[in-house]
């Protein structure tokens, strides 16, 4: 019979209140009496009793039986003695071992609304189900990722299978695993350590040099660089040269190289020191162009981002990067309620302190005071001295601990997701083996990969059918 619909149509313009219904839901057979199914008058079996067509009744079941005036219903039948149970109890009862996510999507097909669920149940219930729709956001939150998923290392072979098809192909690969994956064997480990020394050896000379203890003074008493510290630089931006050329020769697309933001940041940590270069030698065959020494000034505290070549080290920077690249929304929401904030307290603090304070005299200044004071740093430069301001004051800084700490939860459940996703990844890769050429994808674990699309499109077509108008309104509409 499933699947099959009678031609025949259905006599009698209403069933009877006093007669019993007939319904099969997925195999499960149950005959059920019209005076209890009518006790719930917004259920879909109660709405049943008032069809008085054929297509009415087709609208809420999957198909009739004239004949045997029997009602098909294509569900799960493991679900619905909770539904019976219902319509004797009148109650709702959720076992543990149950799915919260297949009962919630069950009792909405079936008219039944959440309050029905027993005291004993509500609590559990709805903790299981906001833990649910809080991973489903989390899940949400993800799909954007580019650094820690099953799609990365699908791409991560797709670009070590380039190799085969090149000269000298299986070299390149292995030299490219060695530069672009810190642990991948211990020669990627002794130039990962040696990379990260050179960083820091760059950037603490940067540091030395600006201290009056290492300055030395040139014939005419203007100061000029130590030439200890000209020859760490000198070393570390041959290095740093030699370390992005290398990975740029064995790189599996070369029009693809500068893609990547890690490449981009080794380009420009050696970019200032070329362009003061050239400068230089611009201003000693051309005096007119003095005042392009302040441009060199300015492109040597450039070498300060250096110190971001230690992402491609750190799994917690890179994590860091993917975060704030995937959470602008709470990052914008934080620096929203911060404006709002600022501006708020700012007002008030200069109402009650342009008379008695001269650093609070003007709006604009207060926004300084309301900035340091919303954010928890508290300089002590700037501070109210009447009794009015200091208790603006005090609740600035209770509303600053609020405004800061609510959105920065999201982002930290952000990172601390991508870190583990970044750690598998690593171990993923470095687990691979190309000696013999790619034979097949390191072992995944496909099914959560399925299933968390499966779960992620259900979770979408349970959100629109809950912003869609019910079936009850629309059986209405029809009649």
């Amino acid at each position: 019979m499933t699947g099959h619909i009678l031609a025949e149509p259905l006599h009698g313009s209403c069933m009877d209140d006093n007669a019993a219904i007939q319904i099969n839901v997925g195999g499960f057979k149950k005959r059920l009496q019209s005076d209890t199914l009518s006790r719930f008058p917004e259920t879909r079996l109660a709405r049943l009793l008032q069809c008085r067509s054929k297509e009415s009744i087709l609208e809420l079941c999957d198909d009739y039986d004239d004949t045997e005036k029997e009602f098909y219903f294509d569900r799960n039948p493991a679900l619905f003695p909770y539904v019976l149970n219902f319509y004797n109890t009148g109650r709702l009862h959720v076992m543990a071992e149950l799915c919260i996510f297949s009962f919630s999507q069950e009792i909405e097909y079936w008219g039944i609304n959440e309050f029905f669920i027993d005291s004993c149940c509500s609590s559990a219930y709805h903790c299981r189900k906001m833990d649910q729709d809080r991973e489903d956001w989390e899940d949400r939150s993800d799909e954007a990722s580019t650094t820690s998923s099953f799609d990365d290392l699908l791409e991560f072979y797709n670009d070590a299978s380039k190799f085969d098809k090149q000269i000298m192909g299986s070299v390149r690969r292995r030299m490219w695993l060695i530069l672009d994956n810190p642990g991948y064997s211990v020669a990627s480990r002794i130039i990962s350590i040696l990379s990260i020394l050179v960083v820091i050896g760059s950037i603490a000379t940067m540091c030395m040099n600006s201290m009056s203890e290492f300055s030395l003074l040139d014939s005419e008493g203007q100061p000029t660089e130590d030439p200890r510290f000209e020859i760490v630089e000198h070393f570390g931006i041959g290095w740093f040269t030699l370390e992005l050329l290398a990975r740029f020769v064995v790189a599996p697309n070369l029009l693809h190289f500068f893609n990547h933001p890690l490449n981009l940041i080794d380009l420009i940590s050696i970019l200032p020191f070329y362009l003061t270069l050239l400068i230089n030698l611009v201003m000693e065959s051309t005096p007119a162009l003095a005042n392009l020494g302040r441009v060199a000034q300015v492109l040597r505290l450039m070498r300060i981002f250096r110190i971001l070549k230690l992402a491609r080290h750190s799994t917690g920077l890179r994590s860091l990067g993917a975060t704030l690249r995937n959470s602008y929304k709470e990052v914008g929401l934080l620096l929203l309620y911060l404006a709002v904030g600022v501006s708020f307290f700012s007002v008030m603090a200069y109402t009650v302190e342009k008379e008695d304070s001269d650093d609070l005299s003007t709006i604009p200044a207060c926004w300084w005071w309301a900035t340091v004071s919303m954010t928890t740093v508290g300089y002590g430069d700037v501070v109210p001295v009447s009794v009015a301001g200091k208790l603006t004051a005090s609740a600035c800084i209770l509303a600053g601990i609020l405004v800061v700490v609510l959105p920065i939860t999201l982002i930290f459940n952000k990172f601390s997701l991508f870190y583990k996703r970044q750690k598998q990844l690593e171990i993923a890769m470095r687990s691979c083996d190309f000696d013999e050429g790619i034979k097949e994808v390191p072992s995944v674990n496909l099914r959560n990969y399925y299933a968390h699309k499966v779960k992620s499109l259900m979770a979408s077509l349970s959100n629109m059918s809950r912003s869609s108008p019910s079936e009850h309104s629309l059986n209405e509409s029809i009649h």
